[in-house]
């Protein structure tokens, strides 16, 4: 007969390393969709201070939404506090793939959080209010989605993983 002990309920080492692998996998999609966040608002505040049109391909309302009084904040383009975003979680990600500090998934967790109900009501702004659709504003705010998601998800894992 076996023992009971060697029937706990504790992880073996491949499960370890495979909740490990999970959550570098997730962070680096987190930190690669930043990136792309991080160039798309980048393109956006790079019009925005040389005053080149948008080119705009999909919707043809990208010139409206940018030029509204909602995509600028006490004078600084929204675009512009989107890049600082993106670079922030950016950074974010690579500190924690270096340090594993869980508060680093904190941080990311509670940015994300924050930019998803600034998107949602960027968006709202631009159905109902500017009505008009700037296709690389929705990039971002999939891209804030979808980081959303993701850090909630390193953030149940990470929980988790303390707890076994």
């Amino acid at each position: 007969m076996r023992n009971s002990k060697s029937l706990s309920a504790k992880p073996s080492c491949n499960q370890k390393k495979i909740k490990a692998i999970k959550a570098i996998a997730l962070i680096l999609i987190l930190a690669a969709v930043s990136f792309f966040g991080f160039l798309d608002a980048g393109y956006l505040t790079a019009n925005h201070y040389l005053k080149t049109p948008i080119v705009c391909s999909i919707f043809e309302g990208c010139e409206k939404v940018l030029t509204s009084p909602y995509a600028v904040i006490y004078n600084i383009p929204v675009a512009l506090l989107g890049m600082i975003f993106y670079l922030v979680i950016f950074l974010t990600s690579l500190f924690y793939l270096t340090f594993e500090k869980k508060s680093a998934v904190n941080l990311i967790f509670i940015l994300s959080a924050a930019a998803f109900l600034a998107s949602l009501y960027f968006i709202y702004l631009q159905l109902f209010i500017i009505k008009a659709i700037c296709f690389y504003c929705l990039l971002s705010a999939a891209s804030s989605a979808v980081l959303f998601v993701l850090s909630f998800l390193l953030f149940v894992k990470i929980r988790i993983n303390e707890n076994s």
